[in-house]
């Protein structure tokens, strides 16, 4: 699975063998939206639902951003067809410092994301087996969620790509029928205000959309493992864009139902909205602990795509040096193993450091965190493809399509900037310390590869 390095493309004479492509345009579309489509569906109509019905219209907005930034990165790939994607993009362009900020920020969002699922699957287990608001077993039940899947990571991609499949479909189905079906028993009464925060609702909607980016992370996940993708420069923008507008159809038609479905002040507290909106369509009983073993498939299921990303991305950057060389070394299976046990002992750790303020609280906390470190690297490819198409030289851009990359590159770097705004000061804050404390990591490697040269 290894890619070559810039050096290495040069200079063929010296370079590897091509490494084995894995993930077809069903795989990788597969992946896309099995990463999209995870603990965000779940467990975050609940979530936003305090800021009213200005939700579903921040749901709209982010479509449209996450299809603007699957086309992005689909071009991004066509210069830069290897692992690493938003590392690899902002290296190429503005040099290695970018690159390992936006790998810094990217695998924080990783593992932070991978916590919050954790915990998000915690609602729905509670439906399934009641933990009586007791942490202990809450913290127990996010914790094997976390590491199953990363255990099934070792297996190797071709594993990994298998499970994506099988848990798009297993989860797609059901919310697709529980959409299009709940649409026919939604109550308008339900939905309460257009805007509950109290908040003017240009902030309201900011607010919203910048949880609700949690829901879209994944956009880039064909980018991010170009090196497995066969023809990536062809797939990968196609299985992003495909990926994208499927899980974006899920989601409006999902949250629409579930907003009908639920009565607005039950909402606002339900740890399980989903299981709530199947159960007012069935009356209780079976349909709600159906969709509960959905939804923990579901969410299992986007933790086994997110650990793959997560040890990838440090994967690239140690490559070139930017990284500790333990994340350089790929197992058997072609996964990065190093990388993995990091993510998998990092989230554990943040969520022993947050659990007692409960799952919601914790979920919450996490979400906004990863809207932060989510959206650095997307400004970075972003202001990396609007780089190269100031420099404008012929192998890097194509005079037909220059306008239309101009806009896609320009309106993805705006809306990054818009959803770090609406995330908040707090997420903010943190997010900051997050990535400056990189930069310490960045000074020894920087200084090691020098004495390298001059020993």
């Amino acid at each position: 699975m290894t890619a070559p390095t810039p050096t290495e493309a040069t200079n063929p004479a010296q370079a590897p063998s091509a490494p084995r492509r894995t993930f077809g345009l069903a795989t990788a579309t597969a992946l896309v939206m099995g990463n999209i489509i995870g603990g965000g569906i779940f467990a975050l109509p609940a979530a936003v639902a305090p800021y009213g019905t200005v939700s579903l219209l921040a749901f709209a907005v982010l479509s449209v951003a996450a299809v603007l930034l699957a086309l992005l990165f689909g071009r991004l790939a066509r210069r830069s067809p290897v692992t690493g994607g938003l590392y690899v993009y902002p290296r190429d362009a503005f040099g290695p410092f970018a690159g390992f900020l936006s790998a810094w920020s990217y695998w924080t969002m990783c593992w932070v994301s991978i916590a919050a699922l954790a915990v998000a699957v915690v609602g729905y287990v509670d439906v399934l087996i009641p933990l009586h608001g007791s942490h202990v077993l809450e913290g127990a039940v996010a914790l094997a969620a976390l590491w199953l899947p990363a255990a099934a990571n070792f297996a190797g991609t071709r594993w990994v790509g298998a499970v994506q499949i099988v848990s798009t479909v297993l989860k797609f189905v059901p919310l697709l029928v529980v959409a299009t079906v709940g649409l026919f028993f939604v109550d308008t009464d339900n939905f309460g205000p257009f805007n509950a925060s109290g908040d003017s609702t240009p902030g309201a909607l900011a607010a919203a959309a910048a949880l609700l980016l949690y829901s879209f992370l994944g956009v880039e996940s064909a980018a991010v493992s170009a090196g497995e993708v066969e023809n990536p420069g062809r797939t990968v923008g196609r299985a992003s864009v495909l990926g994208t507008v499927g899980s974006a159809l899920v989601y409006l038609l999902g949250t629409v139902a579930v907003f009908g479905l639920v009565p607005h002040d039950k909402l606002v507290n339900s740890g399980a909205p989903f299981a709530d909106a199947v159960n007012a369509i069935t009356g209780g009983g079976w349909g709600g602990t159906a969709i509960a073993l959905v939804a923990v498939a579901s969410i299992v299921g986007c933790l086994n795509g997110w650990i793959l990303m997560a040890a990838q991305m440090p994967y690239a950057a140690a490559r070139d040096g930017l990284f500790p060389k333990p994340f350089a070394k790929a197992g058997k299976g072609g996964v990065p193993g190093f990388g993995v046990w990091a993510v998998a002992v990092l989230g554990t750790l943040l969520i022993a450091l947050n659990y007692s303020a409960g799952p919601d609280t914790t979920f919450r906390v996490l979400v906004l965190i990863t809207t932060f470190t989510g959206c650095v690297p997307y400004l970075l490819s972003a202001a990396a493809q609007l780089y190269w198409l100031a420099q404008g030289t012929r192998d890097r851009v194509r005079p037909p399509a220059l306008i239309r990359d101009l806009i896609v590159a320009a309106l993805s770097f705006a809306f990054s900037f818009w959803l770090i705004a609406g995330a908040g000061y707090a997420a903010v804050y943190q997010g900051v310390l997050f990535l400056f404390a990189g930069i310490p990591v960045y000074v020894w490697l920087r200084g090691r590869q020098r004495e390298d040269v001059t020993a």
